[in-house]
């Protein structure tokens, strides 16, 4: 499949659904060999043969980002198979909302560790590939949550303006190796992030609050994604926050 990523290679992390799925779709429809990670083995085989089967190029690893010595795995491996990394898509993300006082901080944990940790992780293994072939472009999914905080929303707050604060700081140090850093700040998508909040009050709160508007697509922030990535080499398109028109 030929397009504005003919050649390059792309790693996509919480593939299995949601953003990370659609993303992996549009990136290979570009051109991109993909290679897709999450930690459900049958969504992202289905995947795969998803994208196989409209003519484009992908390959599954299963992993968790969480664990250091899987997110660099997940690197050499897309190295080794491919012989470069061009684009790191850092998607997985958990969503647990809840109030603070009486929160069970098993919550926080999984929060800090995928939505903060396993970015860096799987960020600190590929800039040694990156900076080697002189380009990468590395994109971090964050939230408009990582600009505005809200009560009942404080870790997750932490997280996303963990993430922003860090692509910042990235950015100023590898802009001079030629890698490209992007936030992409969504507001409300329809995915399956909802589905895993464990505080029944803050579900049922967001839940009713999505159903009321009109939320985005996946799509709508692959889109955006592959907007930052099919830039001139000159351009960094350093963030993108994309609200639906009801927000």
């Amino acid at each position: 499949m030929s397009g504005n990523l003919a050649g390059k290679v792309a790693i996509v992390t919480g593939a299995s659904s949601g953003i990370g799925a659609a993303t992996a779709i549009a990136l290979a429809d570009a051109g991109a060999k993909v290679v897709v990670s999450a930690r459900r083995t049958d969504r992202l085989d289905a995947l795969v043969k998803r994208i196989s089967d409209q003519g484009g190029v992908a390959y599954a690893i299963v992993g968790d980002v969480t664990d250091e010595q899987q997110a660099n795995d997940l690197v050499n491996k897309t190295k080794a198979q491919y012989d470069r990394v061009d684009i790191l898509v850092n998607n997985a993300g958990v969503m647990l909302l809840g109030m603070i006082d009486g929160a069970n901080t098993e919550d926080w944990r999984r929060m800090v560790n995928t939505n903060v940790l396993g970015l860096m992780y799987a960020t600190h293994a590929a800039l040694p590939i990156m900076k080697a072939q002189g380009e990468g472009h590395i994109v971090n999914i964050s939230s408009v949550a990582g600009r505005i905080a809200q009560a009942g929303s404080g870790v997750y707050n932490a997280t996303k303006w963990g993430v922003n604060g860090f692509s910042e700081a990235l950015r100023q140090e590898v802009h001079k190796d030629k890698i490209r850093v992007t936030m992409i700040e969504p507001g409300a998508v329809v995915t399956e992030l909802t589905d895993h909040i464990t505080d029944a009050s803050a579900k049922e709160r967001v839940t009713s609050w999505v159903e009321s508007i009109t939320p985005l697509e996946s799509e709508d922030i692959a889109a955006a994604i592959l907007y930052a990535v099919t830039q001139p080499s000159r351009v960094n398109v350093n963030e993108i926050l994309i609200r639906p028109t009801d927000q």
